[in-house]
């Protein structure tokens, strides 16, 4: 088990919840039950931890009020073990470390909204292919909760860095940013082709982790006829692993196309996105060569 804080350290926030989630599997167990693993026997098989280490941290868990324990069997009882809000609070921190990791670790150390093709970042997004969306709701621009997945046979799920209604609300240096650039003209590339998705099948849905308010006004203006959802709080970002870059001391999705099946299946994936337009036509065609 993990070491208690010394007492020296009962003041700072870090030791703190370090206490809790300093350990390794810890923090693996936090967010696999975000990708939607909830009971035993699945995290042990994703994690490869002992049964005892695994009960050992779900019970330090549970007790820390980070996941709570919920019976889903009678006979014999079984449990499976879903994230609290206060779990749901270590998200932005997963994301944090993944995006540290990306950036210091697998990748080159400076900001960018995009990655090389032959990135182990560009290769973990493609292994999403086959993999099930977990069930959740997000906010859309109008602050009311929904699946992002839609009921037809297709959801094109595209998420962006930022569009603003208003160039002054961009964060400074955005258009320096590798891969930030291009998210009006993608919105209006989907707008303008909606009726050809529509036909084939699919619903288009936008993605970013702006606040809801600013969604609104920059639907309004481009008068977009297709949801766009808020991804403010990480859940979809942690559930899926999606690739993210820090502006403004926001964390922002980079841009990328999940298309994704009615019943939640991720049937293919656009990473990285070099030319918006040709993504957008791939996804259109994607959509109806499934069909």
């Amino acid at each position: 088990m993990a070491q208690r804080t010394p007492l020296g350290d009962a003041d700072c926030s870090i030791a703190q919840a370090l206490d809790v989630v300093g350990d390794w599997w810890t923090l693996l167990i936090v967010r696999d039950t975000a990708r939607g693993l909830h009971r035993f026997d699945e995290l042990q098989r994703e994690l490869g931890v002992s049964r005892k280490v695994l009960a050992e941290r779900l019970k330090l868990l549970v007790e820390a009020g980070v996941l709570t324990r919920e019976p889903y069997q009678e006979r014999p009882v079984r449990h499976e073990y879903r994230l609290t809000p206060r779990g749901r609070g270590l998200l932005p921190v997963l994301i944090a470390l993944q995006d540290w990791g990306d950036n210091w670790i697998l990748g080159g150390g400076e900001m960018t909204a995009t990655t090389e093709e032959a990135s182990r970042e560009a290769e973990r997004v493609h292994a999403l292919r086959g993999t099930r969306v977990p069930e959740l709701l997000l906010p859309n621009r109008f602050g009311e909760f929904a699946d992002p997945v839609a009921d037809t046979p297709f959801t094109v799920l595209y998420c962006f860095p930022g569009a603003y209604a208003r160039a002054e609300s961009y964060p400074p240096g955005w258009t320096g940013i590798p891969g930030a650039k291009g998210c009006t003209f993608e919105s209006c590339t989907y707008r303008d082709q909606l009726a050809e998705f529509t036909a084939a099948g699919a619903a288009v849905h936008g993605v970013s982790t702006q606040r809801t308010d600013e969604q609104r006004e920059f639907a309004e203006q481009e008068r977009l006829r297709f949801p766009l959802f808020s991804d403010a709080d990480l859940g979809l970002t942690a559930a899926l692993r999606l690739p993210t870059f820090r502006a403004a001391g926001t964390a922002r999705l980079k841009r990328l196309t999940l298309v994704v099946d009615r019943d939640r299946t991720v049937r293919e994936v656009f990473y990285p996105i070099q030319d918006i337009e040709a993504s957008v036509a791939a996804a259109l065609a994607a959509v109806r060569g499934a069909a």
